[in-house]
């Protein structure tokens, strides 16, 4: 996708402060962080939504969940975590690229 921005920074046309990277999937820094951690964990391929998910997907919906936990940890969120994932317009979803946030290290809004 010529025009996801999400693609941009996994083809490192534009910067980010990456979290973890593997052949699949990509972890980095929230640029407007609604917590003192925020990161994002994103496929590599591009996904427009949970939605559009189908059981092509399973792998790297289990991987990025597993993942979550893992870096969350290494950010220094030793006493939890969220995780959210807007999905669609209605949903709250801002880029139409498949991501999962990870929130911790302060007071987080209870949902």
């Amino acid at each position: 996708m010529t025009d996801c921005i999400f693609c941009k920074i996994v083809a490192g046309e534009i910067p980010s402060k990456k979290v973890y990277e593997d052949d699949e999937v990509l972890a980095f820094h929230d640029i407007n962080p609604a917590a003192p951690v925020h990161f994002m964990i994103i496929p590599k391929r591009h996904v427009k939504s949970l939605e559009a998910c189908d059981t092509s997907h399973q792998d790297v919906l289990g991987k990025i969940l597993l993942l979550a936990p893992k870096l969350a940890r290494e950010q220094g969120l030793s006493d939890g975590f969220k995780t959210v994932i807007n999905t669609g317009v209605g949903g709250g979803q801002l880029v139409m690229h498949l991501h999962v946030h990870v929130l911790g290290g302060g007071k987080l809004q209870h949902v």
